[in-house]
């Protein structure tokens, strides 16, 4: 089959964890033998924003890293959706982007083209920008992705889309697997963005004061740290490594004993049982977890298995200590956390899902059945 995205950024993930899953699932597309062509915005802010930081070197990494994908950048004023999508069999489209595009496409569909045609929800802006999803036009989409039951559901009691599957991320265990090789360099690594204060508390309770008082050797990569939160850093003793290239991670990973999961609040509170693809990448590379609270109202993992949780600061710096101390725990963290993601949660999981629903769609018998709503 001939598959099309339009999706924000595929070469870009400055503030964009979504890339890993969008290479992840266009990298199982192309091995199975499935066409794919793959655009994205020229002045797409990932984009934009990692090359006024770092120039056209990070680009010309990441074809060699992954020669076998390709994004096509386009200007949403003159794109010609005829020559796009000449051939598709299924067009995803992500909620990234504009909201024109989005429409012109849904005409499109509706001129009477073969192809499924599917929205693609990978935030938490369906509960926090309202309005924003609300205006996207999706009569004309066969349904929506999303990457929770609970988005899945807001789709469609808000009459944005009658049909909706749930889609969660997952790993790409090409490039996220466990390293054997690396020296140690530190206790604890953390990868996230500091973004707009949705977890500034949290990040206190549960990642700054906890390894300020164990005293740990820590490392946070990331951007959008303001100066005050490059103060707070500093103050706990941590190491700012900024920006860092989503494929590089598991090498941080490797190169340290203990990772933290701090979800924004708004996965804490409005919406339960999406972990966010930080999860997914720290099991598949084998480094024990542990996550301040969140609700697996999906049973996706199995707590306290998969990872550990701790409900405040000082279950936090006890679970740390535990972790760093006990060398047989650290391990059947590292062990169970991966054999589930490689059980349930890779991105060949979430193609086989894919597959199932086009199938559905084309009135096909699938036996995945049940993840549609």
């Amino acid at each position: 089959m001939r598959f099309v995205m339009f999706c924000h950024s595929l070469v870009s993930d400055w503030n964009h964890g979504n890339a890993h899953f969008l290479r992840g699932v266009c990298s199982e597309l192309l091995a199975r033998g499935h066409e794919l062509a793959v655009y994205e915005p020229r002045d797409a802010w990932s984009r934009v924003n990692l090359q006024a930081e770092h120039g056209r070197a990070p680009l010309e990494e990441f074809a060699r890293v992954y020669p076998e994908l390709h994004s096509t950048p386009f200007d949403p004023a003159t794109l010609d959706l005829d020559l796009a999508l000449d051939g598709a069999d299924v067009v995803l489209v992500h909620e990234w982007n504009d909201h024109a595009l989005v429409r012109r496409i849904g005409l499109h569909r509706r001129g009477g083209a073969r192809y499924r045609l599917l929205f693609h929800d990978t935030h938490h802006r369906s509960v926090t920008d309202e309005e924003s999803m609300a205006a996207y036009e999706l009569a004309h989409y066969d349904g929506v992705l999303a990457f929770g039951n609970v988005i899945r559901d807001l789709y469609k009691s808000r009459g944005w889309a009658q049909r909706a599957w749930t889609w969660h991320e997952a790993a790409d265990v090409r490039h996220f697997h466990p390293l054997a090789d690396e020296a140690e360099e530190g206790d604890l690594v953390w990868i996230g963005n500091w973004g707009d204060d949705e977890r500034e508390a949290e990040l206190d309770e549960f990642l700054l004061g906890p390894v300020r008082d164990l005293r740990l050797k820590a490392l946070v990569h990331g951007v959008r740290y303001p100066d005050r939160a490059l103060a707070r850093l500093r103050a706990a003793g941590i190491r700012y490594g900024g920006w860092l290239a989503n494929h590089r991670a598991p090498r941080a990973f490797a190169r340290h004993r203990v990772t933290v999961h701090v979800p924004r609040r708004p996965y804490a509170g409005a919406l339960p049982g999406i972990p966010t693809i930080r999860v997914f990448e720290a099991l598949a590379c084998g480094i024990p977890l542990v996550c301040a609270p969140w609700n697996d109202a999906e049973g996706l993992f199995t707590p306290g298995r998969d990872f550990l949780v701790a409900a405040d600061g000082a279950a936090m710096r006890r679970r740390l200590r535990d972790v760093l101390h006990d060398k047989e725990l650290a391990r059947a963290l590292r062990e169970q956390g991966l054999d589930t993601v490689l059980a349930r949660h890779t991105c060949a999981h979430r193609v086989d899902e894919l597959l199932a629903i086009h199938a559905e769609l084309e009135g096909e018998p699938t036996p995945l059945r049940s993840i549609a709503a």
